[in-house]
């Protein structure tokens, strides 16, 4: 559910029909994020392309976990309830470990994530909280500290490419009121080897 009109699975038709056919879970589910783009097919595309590529591409080189914990800290920081309790759902899943995902949301909600995160990985988490909440001040020295931390250029880029989806993702959700009602929590489309397989499972 959501403010802005939406069209559902069993009535839309045309390109819409067609981009439903390739994001659809089970029992043809699309998920609310994605219906609130129904009125304008084309941005749907636009995101599925963003969102594949960001986060569920083998081209990636970065723990899928870790990309999912960015986008958790991310909708955390921008009190995106819909998008932290998807991708939670997701990064638990790729965890396999419940007491551990419960320890990353403690860490999470109260702002500790060096407390669960190595510090490598706790500096990309500080990069994601400035780049969300202050980017404004982002200086080069931002950057050289991921490197220092490790990090290579390229794994920088996934990074930020993931931070600036979730902060543009978040902004449409809340934009424009989607809910999860209706949503099949922690799907995803898990085909990273075919950035065409947009299907969710």
């Amino acid at each position: 559910m959501s403010w802005i009109e939406t069209i559902d699975y069993d009535k839309a038709e045309g390109k819409l029909k067609s981009l439903y056919k390739r994001v659809k879970g089970p029992d043809n589910n699309v998920d609310n994020v994605l219906k609130i783009h129904s009125l304008r097919p084309h941005t749907l595309e636009g995101h599925m392309v963003l969102y594949k590529a960001v986060l569920h591409h083998s081209g990636n080189t970065l723990p899928k976990w870790y990309l999912e914990a960015l986008g958790c800290h991310v909708s955390h920081l921008n009190n995106c309830e819909y998008c932290l309790e998807h991708h939670f759902a997701g990064f638990q899943r790729l965890l396999n470990n419940d007491a551990k995902s419960s320890q990353f949301l403690e860490a999470l909600k109260n702002d500790t994530l060096d407390s669960f995160l190595d510090a490598k990985f706790t500096s990309g988490a500080t990069y994601a909280k400035k780049l969300t909440m202050n980017i404004q001040s982002i200086i080069e020295e931002d950057f050289t500290a991921l490197k220092k931390s490790g990090f290579s250029e390229g794994e920088i880029l996934e990074i930020n490419q993931v931070v600036s989806y979730f902060n543009y993702v978040n902004r449409s959700v809340i934009g424009l009121g989607a809910s999860t009602k209706g949503d099949i929590l922690g799907l995803s489309p898990n085909q990273n080897n075919d950035p065409d397989n947009w299907g969710h499972s």
